[in-house]
């Protein structure tokens, strides 16, 4: 910008020339800004000013920002990236525009990422509804099937809903469940389900191979879907199959990071982010353990994190990284300081399962309920309609651990799910042995444990290559 025109402001946004608001456009466009969007950094600039007219911009300070995009983030129907895009905008004028030293340091990208809602069939909030029983949506994949069929199965697939949620399995074993056993209604397009029986199911999974080429565990997974139909649902046991095509696709070694590689890849990585991404090695969390995460579920005095109602239903215990632990309590202190201001506006509610929060009617405002991962906004909750603050959307942490891994320079196919893997692996090779990181881990089965073991440099015993004794 034009030195005349960088002065700051202390007079309210609308007192600025149009001469100084038409050098700042200039300056937005220099940094990258598109020109259709430029009308609106300009707009949300000037109402940043002027929440603030009595302080001078240059004194401004990180706590002001929060709390500007904290008032902004209770703006109900503002959308996730009309909120990035004010985020954006505050960003270009306190780093590129004033250049506040603090402003680089200022967690940008995680307000930024945590705005995106979530959908009324996320796993967090789609499990308490009944009304999902009535006139069931068409999964992801469902479109390709006619309405005919798509109508004539429905009753069917509603009974398959039914009985998983009164079982009270996993939202995403639902999903799973309903998804593979509508594909096999679909394959075979029967005017009744019922009359589908072994032979049938034979027919699909040798299907899924041949014409399909699925892997092993993909194959085990449908026939797991249709296996509880027959059996939990139809209460008819399912025909014996005899001998069918197996999947000859072998299931894959976990990809693992190396201690280096993790090093790496946290070096790319700031704020929010890193402290999350920081839990998910650390304690072997998988994803959505992460984001859930509630503030009563950290105990500090033990180092420790509590994970409830894990996969499998089970509750565990995992360590809490003694390096972490600072930045976890800075992370709370400013849940508390947001959830405070949530209040004073009418807001601060937060989801509990409707189990719990019939139990406990008042505690859905409780600090100690709240998440440590919360979204930047609050939102109308998408089937009750309820403004709470929900928690970060996975998918925001996702893309920012491939944009790390890749800035890394590493080539492996490294996911959020693969600090859980690096988590079992880096214990088996510092001597820790198979059943604790079992329990760890929350693995029912400890063969499920093994697959670790294949991937140590040093499996069970020191083996030296022949060509390292020559």
């Amino acid at each position: 910008m034009d030195k005349k025109h960088t002065r700051s402001p202390v007079e309210p946004a609308t007192s600025y020339s149009h001469e100084f608001w038409e050098n700042y456009t200039l300056f937005l466009v220099k940094q990258g800004v598109t020109q259709k969007y430029v009308t609106w950094y300009v707009l949300r600039t000037k109402q940043y000013i002027a929440y603030f007219p009595d302080d001078h911009i240059r004194t401004h300070t990180p706590q002001q920002v929060e709390e500007f995009l904290n008032k902004v983030g209770r703006e109900v129907n503002l959308k996730a990236w009309q909120f990035g895009q004010v985020v954006d905008a505050i960003r270009i004028l306190f780093c590129l525009a004033l250049k506040k030293s603090w402003a680089n340091d200022f967690d940008w990208e995680y307000w930024s990422a945590s705005a995106k809602k979530l959908d009324a069939n996320h796993a967090t909030v789609a499990r308490d509804y009944t009304d999902a029983l009535e006139g069931l949506e068409m999964l992801e994949g469902e479109e390709r099937c006619s309405n005919e069929l798509y109508q004539r199965y429905q009753p069917a697939l509603a009974e398959v809903v039914k009985t998983v949620r009164l079982k009270n399995y996993a939202m995403r074993t639902e999903q799973t469940y309903r998804s593979w056993i509508a594909r096999f209604f679909y394959f075979h397009k029967p005017n009744d389900a019922h009359d589908l029986g072994g032979k049938e199911v034979k027919q699909y999974l040798e299907y899924l191979v041949l014409k399909r080429n699925v892997s092993v565990s993909t194959q085990k997974q449908a026939l797991n879907a249709i296996a509880f139909l027959f059996n939990q649902v139809w209460k008819r046991p399912l025909d014996d199959l005899g001998d069918f095509i197996g999947s000859k696709r072998p299931r894959k070694l976990p990809v693992v990071l190396s201690r280096d590689e993790v090093r790496r890849v946290f070096q790319h990585l700031k704020g929010t982010h890193h402290l999350m991404t920081g839990l998910l090695y650390g304690g072997g969390l998988r994803l959505m353990e992460c984001v859930t995460l509630r503030i009563l579920d950290v105990d500090f005095d033990y180092n420790q994190l509590l994970i409830r109602n894990a996969k499998g239903f089970k509750d565990r215990i995992v360590p809490l990284p003694e390096r972490f632990k600072e930045a976890l309590k800075q992370q709370i202190a400013f849940v508390e300081r947001q959830h405070q201001m949530d209040l004073k506006n009418g807001f601060g509610e937060v989801y509990l399962p409707d189990a719990l929060g019939r139990k406990y009617q008042n505690a859905a405002k409780e600090l100690r309920w709240q998440y440590v991962f919360p979204s930047s906004g609050v939102a109308a909750d998408p089937r009750s309609g309820v403004v709470r603050r929900h928690h970060v959307h996975e998918t925001s942490l996702q893309k920012i651990i491939r944009r790390a891994v890749k800035q890394a320079g590493i080539t492996k196919h490294a996911t959020s799910h693969t600090f859980r893997h690096s988590f079992a692996t880096h214990l088996l090779e510092s001597g820790y042995d198979i059943r604790t990181v079992q329990e760890l881990l929350g693995h029912s089965d400890v063969s499920t444990t093994m697959i670790y073991t294949h991937v140590l440099n040093t499996p069970g015993i020191s083996v030296r290559s022949p060509a390292d004794m020559i």
